[in-house]
């Protein structure tokens, strides 16, 4: 079975209330968050299969690294109510782990209870492991650093994209100290 076509089954398990969703790399750490008020599995969709995103028209993310979708449905709430939630996850989950969402709030913890998280896995589990050997991920990911250097050269270069660069610099670290069999240190606090 193709990608596209296991990709396509994968997200129909994936639910398409309205609230928040997480875009994950291959290591199951986010790197994208975002809401939908028009359904969570159709908005993923878009993100997954077209430049109709700006995240993805911008380069700031690159589809093949993204593995796994996490859904905080939240049918009866309102628009507010789920920007809310969507600041505070957005805050939480870039303290831990940069995102490449353009505006990273301080949120403050909602007040709504934050709902169950779903999962769904969207690569084959062969293929992720695959896609995990730095032989591969390392070249496609400085490949992607490139391409989004030279958007911001020629296209586009404002706050949003250069936070992306920089989430993206930080990632390639990681990906080239597995390549090295190194670790990678922590950067001073300044």
């Amino acid at each position: 079975m193709s990608f596209q076509k296991y990709r396509k089954q994968q997200l129909r398990l994936l639910t398409n209330h309205i609230g928040v969703y997480a875009l994950c790399d291959l290591d199951k750490v986010p790197i994208y968050i975002g809401k939908s008020l028009d359904g969570i599995r159709t908005r993923v969709a878009r993100h997954l299969t077209s430049a109709r995103s700006d995240v993805i028209a911008n380069r700031q993310l690159d589809v093949w690294e993204i593995a796994y979708v996490w859904a905080w449905p939240a049918p009866l709430e309102t628009k507010e109510t789920i920007t809310n939630l969507e600041e505070f996850l957005i805050s939480h989950h870039h303290s831990q782990s940069p995102l490449v969402n353009g505006k990273i709030p301080n949120a403050l913890e909602p007040e709504v209870i934050i709902p169950a998280r779903e999962e769904v896995i969207i690569l084959p589990e062969d293929e992720i492991i695959k896609r995990k050997d730095p032989l591969l991920r390392l070249p496609r990911q400085i490949n992607h650093f490139s391409n989004l250097f030279s958007h911001a050269l020629e296209v586009k270069d404002n706050a949003d994209v250069r936070r992306a660069l920089e989430t993206h610099f930080s990632r390639l670290k990681i990906y080239y100290a597995g390549f090295m069999g190194t670790q990678v240190e922590a950067e001073p606090d300044v």
